[in-house]
């Protein structure tokens, strides 16, 4: 005979219990009171289908808006990003017309610009590893980076 049998314990009775049947109480009471917004539900998926197990993740390690010191007079200067995962950096600078940027070590490489779950466009770095893409984006974004080695994704800013 098991000791919960023997104990008259019976299934589901521990410690814990409680806590998790008050948990699903609440959680219950949330999706009657406070249901989530079909939008945000839907970008929730999105966001999940853009998941790409193979890639690694390309960490910011400058950003112009918080990093670069303001010059005094100065017009509104394009936006400079740069990403690192491992020894590929990703250089990028954000204008009204666009992206330019550069793959470093230098690779030729095909660039998605994320928006949502689909790509709003696609551009190819040269042998430089230098590239251009005529979209700015507008919202959150992301860039994906393949080369014959590897795929490596950027973290998701905003404009």
């Amino acid at each position: 005979m098991s000791d919960d049998i023997s104990s008259g314990k019976g299934f589901g009775d521990g410690p814990g219990v409680e806590e998790e049947l008050l948990e699903e109480e609440l959680r219950q009471a949330a999706s009657l009171l406070d249901p989530v917004p079909p939008a945000l539900l839907q970008s929730a998926v999105d966001a999940f289908a853009l998941r790409d197990l193979e890639a690694r993740v390309a960490e910011l390690t400058f950003d112009s808006l918080v990093d670069a010191i303001p010059v005094r007079g100065a017009a509104a200067a394009p936006r400079m990003l740069t990403f690192n995962a491992g020894e590929t950096t990703l250089d990028v600078e954000l204008t009204d017309e666009g992206l330019i940027g550069q793959v470093l070590p230098p690779a030729p490489a095909r660039i998605d610009v994320l928006t949502g779950p689909h790509p709003a466009a696609t551009t190819t770095a040269d042998d430089m590893g230098r590239f251009t893409a005529t979209v700015t984006p507008a919202g959150p974004f992301a860039l994906r980076l393949h080369t014959t080695g590897e795929t490596v994704m950027t973290e998701w800013l905003r404009v």
